[in-house]
């Protein structure tokens, strides 16, 4: 249970970009990040803005391939 609000939480966490950069961003954001988000922001409604506040918040604590995804999906145009 835990597991999908955090595979929801890294699809909250971005919004939808166009194009299929968009897709690849998202997938490695669950891919890198969903862990973080189990860990850091476990107890945050994933479905909720406070996900991105938390996920702010906890910056420097969050994985490198994780904050090189949410940076990447960044660079490529996602919120």
């Amino acid at each position: 249970m835990l597991r999908t609000f955090a595979l929801m939480a890294c699809i909250t966490l971005v919004s939808a970009a166009p194009g299929i950069s968009a897709e690849e961003g998202r997938e490695e954001l669950k891919r890198y990040c969903t862990g973080d988000a189990t860990t850091l922001c476990g107890d945050v409604d994933p479905a909720s803005k406070e996900m991105k506040t938390c996920f702010e918040k906890h910056r420097k604590e969050l994985s490198e391939n994780c904050r090189r995804a949410i940076d990447a999906y960044q660079a490529k145009g996602g919120k």
